[in-house]
Order: C-alpha cells, then sequence, then structure tokens
C-alpha cells in the first residue's frame, strides 16, 4: 500500500513534468514563431529594398558589386546573380539548383513574389534560412538577389547567460525540494500521530488522545477523533459498570436460590420450613425473570432508537388497556386512580411500546405509594404534543437524586433490596422508549409528597 507522502510526491512531480514539458514546447514556439520568423521578414525586407537599385535590363557587373559590398556591414549574406547556378562561386555550401528554383518556385519569382527557404546545412551543423528576390524585366527573370543566414541554436542564443539560467534553476527546484520535505513532513505528523492512536485504540487503549494544533482540515479531524475516543472510552466505561451491576444483581438470586434448592436436596430444611423456602425460591426466580425481561426491554429500546415503524395511534384507547393490567396491583394496595384523558388525542406510536412507557411508570408509581393514596393519569393535548402525567402521593424523591433517576440500576434509597424495591431498569427503560418517540420527558418530585412525571409524545404529523 502506498504511503500519503509517495503520493505527494509522484504528484509534485507530475506537474514538474507537466511543467518542463511545457516550457520545452513554449521554447520552441517562441524560437519558431518570434527569433525565426523575425530573421525571415528581416532578410525579405532588405531583399526588398536592394531589389529597388535594379533599373532594369541585363544585370549589370556595377549592380553585383553594389549589392556584394552590403556584405560588408550586414550580419546577413547577400549576393546578386544572373544566373542561379552562379551562387556556387558565391556561398560557401553546395546548393541543388533544381530543388532551389524548380518550375513552381520559377512561376513564382516571373510573378514577382519572394521565396524563403529553411533546411539544415552539414557545413554550418544547423539550420540555414534563405530568401530569393526576383530581378524582372518585361516578364523575364534576369536575375535573383539571394539572401542567406545560419540560425542560430536555442543553447547558443543564451550563451553564457544559460549557465546562469541552468544554475539557478537547480538552486530553485533544491530550494523547492526541501521546502516541499519540510511541508509534507510537517502535514504528514498529526497525520501520523493519529494512526498511532487509532492503533492504541484499536487494541483497547481508549484514554489516547491527539495534539490539536492547527484548525484546518487535519486540526479538525484531530478534534474530531478526539470526541470519538472520549465518546468510546465514555460508553466503554459504561458497559464495564454496567456488566459488573448485571453480574452484582443476578448474583444474590442465583445465591438464594442455589443455596436453598441445594440444602431441600440434601435435607437440610426442616419439613415445616420446606413451603417457606419453596416460596423464597419462587420469589427470587421471579426476580431473576423480571429483571432478565427489563434487560432485554433496554437491549430493545436502545437498539431500536432509529426506527421509524410509527404509526396513527388513539392514545386513551391504550391508556384504558394499561389501566386493566395494573388494576389489581392497585387494588393490592387500595390506591384509588383518578383519570383525566382526551379522547380525540391520535399519537405517531408503537402501541406496544407506549404501553410499555405507561406500566413502568404506574408501577414505579404503586411501589412507592402508601397505601389508601390516590394517583392521578391524564393525557392533554398542549400544542404538537400529547402530555401523558403520572402523579403519585408516595414518598417522594430527594433533589440530589432526581438528575440521576434513568441511570441504569440507579437506587434512590441505598438502603432498600431489590426485594421491595424495583430493579433500577424501569425509568432506564422509559427514558430510551420515549426518545424512540422523539418525544421528550421531566419528573419532578418533593420528599413525603409524591411524585410527578410527564411525558410529551409529538401528535399524529408532527415529526
Amino acid at each position: 500500500m502506498k504511503k500519503l507522502s509517495t503520493r505527494i510526491w509522484a504528484i509534485i512531480v507530475a506537474f514538474l513534468a507537466i511543467t518542463i514539458l511545457f516550457m520545452y514546447v513554449l521554447t520552441n514556439f517562441l524560437y519558431e514563431g518570434l527569433y525565426v520568423k523575425d530573421v525571415e521578414n528581416s532578410m525579405v525586407e532588405i531583399g526588398g529594398k536592394l531589389s529597388t537599385m535594379y533599373d532594369g535590363g541585363k544585370v549589370t557587373d556595377d549592380f553585383i558589386n553594389k549589392i556584394n559590398q552590403y556584405n560588408s556591414y550586414s550580419n546577413v549574406n547577400v549576393f546578386a546573380v544572373r544566373n542561379p547556378r552562379e551562387l556556387s562561386a558565391c556561398v560557401p555550401f553546395d546548393i541543388d539548383y533544381d530543388t532551389l528554383i524548380g518550375s513552381d518556385e520559377r512561376a513564382q519569382l516571373l510573378e514577382g513574389k519572394t521565396i524563403t527557404k529553411k533546411g539544415y546545412e552539414k557545413r554550418f551543423d544547423r539550420q540555414v534560412i534563405s530568401a530569393i528576390i526576383p530581378l524582372t524585366d518585361q516578364n523575364r527573370l534576369e536575375g535573383i538577389i539571394y539572401i542567406y543566414f545560419p540560425l542560430a541554436k536555442i543553447t547558443e542564443m543564451a550563451s553564457k547567460e544559460v549557465f546562469i539560467l541552468l544554475g539557478s534553476a537547480l538552486i530553485f527546484i533544491f530550494l523547492i525540494g526541501f521546502g516541499v520535505y519540510k511541508g509534507i513532513k510537517h502535514i504528514m505528523k498529526p497525520l501520523k500521530e493519529l494512526q498511532n492512536a487509532a492503533e492504541k485504540m484499536s487494541v483497547g487503549d481508549y484514554e489516547t488522545r491527539v495534539e490539536v494544533n492547527s484548525k484546518d482540515e487535519i486540526g479538525h479531524l484531530a478534534q474530531t477523533f478526539n470526541k470519538m475516543a472520549a465518546s468510546i472510552q465514555q460508553e466503554d466505561e459504561a458497559q464495564k459498570k454496567f456488566l459488573t451491576t448485571v453480574s452484582h444483581e443476578l448474583r444474590t438470586p442465583i445465591s438464594y436460590v442455589k443455596g436453598y434448592g441445594e440444602a431441600l436436596e440434601h435435607g437440610y430444611i426442616e419439613e415445616s420450613q420446606r413451603q417457606q423456602t419453596l416460596a423464597l425460591i419462587v420469589r427470587e426466580a421471579n426476580r431473576l425473570e423480571k429483571l432478565t425481561n427489563e434487560l432485554l426491554q433496554l437491549s430493545r429500546a436502545v437498539d431500536q432508537q432509529d426506527s421509524k415503524t410509527l404509526y396513527p395511534l388513539p392514545l386513551a384507547e391504550t391508556i384504558r388497556e394499561v389501566v386493566h393490567i395494573t388494576q389489581q396491583q392497585m387494588h393490592q394496595k387500595a390506591i384509588t386512580l383518578r383519570t383525566d384523558i382526551d379522547e380525540e388525542i391520535i399519537i405517531s406510536a408503537d402501541e406496544e411500546k407506549i404501553q410499555q412507557i405507561l406500566i413502568n411508570l404506574i408501577e414505579n408509581a404503586l411501589r412507592y405509594s402508601e397505601e389508601k393514596t390516590e394517583m392521578i393519569l391524564s393525557a392533554k393535548k398542549e400544542g404538537d404534543f400529547a402530555v401523558i402525567t403520572v402523579q403519585d402521593h408516595g414518598i417522594g424523591i430527594p433533589k440530589e437524586d432526581l438528575p440521576h433517576i434513568a441511570e441504569r440500576f440507579y437506587r434512590v434509597n441505598k438502603a432498600r433490596s431489590r426485594s421491595d424495591g424495583g430493579s433500577g431498569l424501569g425509568l432506564s427503560i422509559v427514558d430510551q422508549l420515549v426518545k424512540y418517540h422523539k418525544g421528550n420527558w421531566q419528573i419532578d418530585s418533593e420528599l413525603g409528597k409524591g411524585t410527578t412525571v410527564k411525558i410529551q409524545i409529538p401528535l399524529i404529523g408532527e415529526f
């Protein structure tokens, strides 16, 4: 697998290669488009001006001498001849006369047009550009002015400056390379730290964090990683605490069932106490069943937080069914239930889960209410929500315990045993199921006077 730094270097090298290619193309374009074209235009201009010295008729020796004299103060080579073959005595290289002035070229010359040509000349080891200017009289080609110039190479044009440019380029490349190396190293440092931290987390070290030194994308990534690590650490600690608590909660009833079961099996229990012992075993078994059922309910409530299996539900009918289910428990403690239900309330809900919320709240209220007291259950519309209220006249909850009541296995009265109190999961289940319905809830309580729980569930069409 390629490292990120290798990929960055590959991108930089690719861009440098593209830049060099572009500069090469640009240099050749400038050479051909500016230098060569400028030389060609200059030669044509010189030839045109010299041709004005021709007065017509035969090309005289005097005219040829005048043209040849131009060579002494010009950077181009100029010759006037009557016949192209005479050029062999003037130029220091061989000329293919048939190619130089063919039938097409002759026709152009007769029309008074100038001909330019370019080709490699071995003698000069470079390209040679030439111009042929016609000397015509009465549609007769009396002679030509031949101009040629050996073109300078690109490397020669720079002369000494090319070494300065090359040296500067090498220094520039070195500085750029060093800067890129330092830049990549600086960029990769926090990413390397993130990689090391992620590897530590993968083996269970959830306390690891990375230092945030920038506000760019990598800095935001580091911040997100730290938040994720904190969340995972918190969840891990909560899970460990939960498992420890569950183990503790299960150990007591299991110990009772196991201990008394073995005592019965080996005949250690007298006949007069056997029935009492069996009742205790059944009670602890029921506690185990209730606890495991509540753990399963809590697990399902957490797992289904993002579920959307909600449908229109007439709330009044659901409340009546819950009242019927809990009626026997109310009768045992002589609790009077007063209801105030709006029959027109329809919510978006899962009926089974709404029943579970209400049963947990009513059973919790019954468990901590004094005998022969009153409980109030109401449901009303408030804005876009249905507000369900369960009010009891029980022992109440201390203010310092209210922020913790939704925590799993939290005990308000640490002295109460699980046999005469709840499992500590009821309100945790309520909390998760209310969140499942995109609602909210609150609890108010006063010691010795009672507790009021309010649940807000969105009305139909209010999600």
